[in-house]
Protein backbone atom coordinates (compact mmCIF):
# COMPACT_ATOMS: atom_id res chain seq x y z
CA UNK A 1 0.00 0.00 0.00
CA UNK A 2 1.32 3.32 -0.97
CA UNK A 3 0.42 6.75 1.03
CA UNK A 4 -0.90 8.88 -1.85
CA UNK A 5 -1.20 12.56 -1.07
CA UNK A 6 -5.22 11.83 -1.17
CA UNK A 7 -4.61 9.53 2.02
CA UNK A 8 -2.52 11.50 3.63
CA UNK A 9 -4.56 14.23 3.57
CA UNK A 10 -7.43 11.83 4.56
CA UNK A 11 -5.17 10.28 7.20
CA UNK A 12 -4.66 13.94 8.49
CA UNK A 13 -8.49 15.14 8.68
CA UNK A 14 -9.26 11.71 10.67
CA UNK A 15 -6.60 12.37 12.87
CA UNK A 16 -7.41 15.76 13.58
CA UNK A 17 -10.84 14.37 14.33
CA UNK A 18 -9.57 12.64 17.01
CA UNK A 19 -10.44 9.22 15.80
CA UNK A 20 -7.66 6.19 16.74
CA UNK A 21 -5.30 4.38 14.94
CA UNK A 22 -7.81 1.72 14.55
CA UNK A 23 -10.51 3.18 13.35
CA UNK A 24 -8.47 5.32 11.13
CA UNK A 25 -7.06 1.94 9.71
CA UNK A 26 -10.42 0.83 9.14
CA UNK A 27 -11.73 3.72 7.65
CA UNK A 28 -8.49 4.39 4.98
CA UNK A 29 -8.46 0.32 4.64
CA UNK A 30 -5.80 -1.62 3.53
CA UNK A 31 -3.50 -0.06 6.05
CA UNK A 32 -2.77 -1.50 9.92
CA UNK A 33 -2.85 0.14 12.74
CA UNK A 34 0.97 0.29 12.86
CA UNK A 35 1.33 1.47 9.28
CA UNK A 36 -1.39 4.40 10.68
CA UNK A 37 0.75 5.28 14.21
CA UNK A 38 3.94 5.01 11.94
CA UNK A 39 2.65 7.62 9.27
CA UNK A 40 1.36 9.85 12.22
CA UNK A 41 4.76 9.61 13.48
CA UNK A 42 7.09 10.56 10.35
CA UNK A 43 4.30 13.42 9.88
CA UNK A 44 4.86 15.03 13.14
CA UNK A 45 0.90 15.10 13.77
CA UNK A 46 0.25 16.53 16.96
CA UNK A 47 -1.04 14.69 20.11
CA UNK A 48 -4.72 14.78 21.06
CA UNK A 49 -6.22 14.88 24.50
CA UNK A 50 -5.78 11.61 26.62
CA UNK A 51 -8.81 9.37 27.91
CA UNK A 52 -7.95 11.19 31.58
CA UNK A 53 -8.76 14.52 30.03
CA UNK A 54 -5.78 16.50 30.30
CA UNK A 55 -4.50 17.44 26.58
CA UNK A 56 -0.74 16.28 25.78
CA UNK A 57 1.51 18.80 23.89
CA UNK A 58 2.24 18.70 20.55
CA UNK A 59 4.57 16.93 18.98
CA UNK A 60 7.89 19.17 18.04
CA UNK A 61 9.48 18.98 14.79
CA UNK A 62 13.12 17.54 14.33
CA UNK A 63 15.93 19.93 15.38
CA UNK A 64 19.08 20.16 13.85
CA UNK A 65 22.51 19.02 15.78
CA UNK A 66 23.28 23.02 16.11
CA UNK A 67 19.45 23.89 17.57
CA UNK A 68 19.87 20.91 20.08
CA UNK A 69 23.18 22.30 21.87
CA UNK A 70 22.29 24.19 25.21
CA UNK A 71 21.95 28.20 25.04
CA UNK A 72 22.31 30.24 28.00
CA UNK A 73 20.61 33.29 29.39
CA UNK A 74 22.62 35.24 31.59
CA UNK A 75 22.82 32.13 34.38
CA UNK A 76 20.08 30.14 33.04
CA UNK A 77 20.20 27.81 30.14
CA UNK A 78 17.61 26.07 27.61
CA UNK A 79 18.81 22.41 27.09
CA UNK A 80 16.81 20.07 24.35
CA UNK A 81 16.05 16.62 25.97
CA UNK A 82 14.45 13.96 24.41
CA UNK A 83 11.44 11.81 26.16
CA UNK A 84 9.32 9.25 25.75
CA UNK A 85 5.68 9.91 26.54
CA UNK A 86 2.49 7.50 25.94
CA UNK A 87 -0.31 8.02 22.94
CA UNK A 88 -2.85 5.65 23.93
CA UNK A 89 -0.79 2.20 23.95
CA UNK A 90 1.60 3.77 22.14
CA UNK A 91 5.43 5.25 23.46
CA UNK A 92 6.06 8.25 21.64
CA UNK A 93 9.31 10.06 21.56
CA UNK A 94 9.43 14.18 21.32
CA UNK A 95 12.30 16.99 22.11
CA UNK A 96 11.17 19.63 24.51
CA UNK A 97 12.95 22.20 26.16
CA UNK A 98 14.46 21.76 29.52
CA UNK A 99 14.88 25.26 31.56
CA UNK A 100 17.76 24.38 32.96
CA UNK A 101 17.89 25.40 36.80
CA UNK A 102 20.64 28.30 38.06
CA UNK A 103 23.70 27.47 39.50
CA UNK A 104 24.38 28.47 42.97
CA UNK A 105 28.05 28.51 44.06
CA UNK A 106 28.10 28.56 48.06
CA UNK A 107 29.86 31.49 49.71
CA UNK A 108 30.57 31.58 53.35
CA UNK A 109 29.45 34.83 55.26
CA UNK A 110 32.32 36.60 56.22
CA UNK A 111 30.73 38.62 58.80
CA UNK A 112 30.69 34.67 61.00
CA UNK A 113 33.21 35.12 64.27
CA UNK A 114 34.57 31.32 65.20
CA UNK A 115 35.26 31.04 68.55
CA UNK A 116 38.54 29.57 69.85
CA UNK A 117 38.32 26.18 71.55
CA UNK A 118 39.04 26.31 75.64
CA UNK A 119 40.36 23.06 74.66
CA UNK A 120 38.73 21.37 77.62
CA UNK A 121 39.09 17.54 78.22
CA UNK A 122 36.03 15.57 79.62
CA UNK A 123 36.49 15.50 83.04
CA UNK A 124 36.91 19.30 83.06
CA UNK A 125 33.34 20.00 81.72
CA UNK A 126 30.62 21.84 83.49
CA UNK A 127 26.88 22.22 83.41
CA UNK A 128 27.61 25.78 81.78
CA UNK A 129 30.50 24.92 79.24
CA UNK A 130 30.20 23.88 75.81
CA UNK A 131 30.37 19.93 74.70
CA UNK A 132 30.96 20.49 71.00
CA UNK A 133 33.74 17.69 69.91
CA UNK A 134 36.60 18.89 68.35
CA UNK A 135 38.79 16.28 66.54
CA UNK A 136 38.89 12.69 66.19
CA UNK A 137 38.43 10.84 70.08
CA UNK A 138 41.03 8.65 69.46
CA UNK A 139 43.79 11.09 69.15
CA UNK A 140 45.34 12.63 71.54
CA UNK A 141 44.58 16.59 70.36
CA UNK A 142 40.94 15.36 71.58
CA UNK A 143 38.87 17.93 72.99
CA UNK A 144 35.55 19.70 73.79
CA UNK A 145 34.76 23.79 72.53
CA UNK A 146 34.50 24.47 76.37
CA UNK A 147 33.01 28.24 76.04
CA UNK A 148 30.13 29.23 78.01
CA UNK A 149 26.60 27.89 76.90
CA UNK A 150 23.43 29.82 77.86
CA UNK A 151 20.57 28.43 79.40
CA UNK A 152 21.75 25.00 80.71
CA UNK A 153 22.11 23.84 76.77
CA UNK A 154 24.87 21.43 75.67
CA UNK A 155 26.54 23.79 73.45
CA UNK A 156 27.77 27.48 73.17
CA UNK A 157 25.61 29.88 71.01
CA UNK A 158 27.98 29.55 67.89
CA UNK A 159 27.70 25.74 67.99
CA UNK A 160 23.91 25.96 68.73
CA UNK A 161 23.69 27.62 65.34
CA UNK A 162 25.88 24.43 63.64
CA UNK A 163 23.40 21.84 65.87
CA UNK A 164 19.68 23.10 65.72
CA UNK A 165 18.52 24.09 62.32
CA UNK A 166 14.88 25.61 62.06
CA UNK A 167 12.44 23.30 60.77
CA UNK A 168 11.64 24.98 57.36
CA UNK A 169 15.04 25.20 56.45
CA UNK A 170 15.62 21.26 57.07
CA UNK A 171 12.39 20.93 55.37
CA UNK A 172 14.31 22.88 52.26
CA UNK A 173 17.32 20.74 52.55
CA UNK A 174 15.50 18.07 51.93
CA UNK A 175 13.70 18.64 48.87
Amino acid sequence: MNWTDERVERLKKLWAEGLSASQIAAQLGGVSRNAVIGKVHRLNLPGRAKAGGSATTARAPKRSAAAARPSTFGSRGITTRTVTRQQGSTMLKEEVDVDAAEQVSYRPASNVVVPISMRLGLTELTERTCKWPVGDPLKDDFHFCGHESPDASPYCSYHQKMAYQPVHERRRAAR
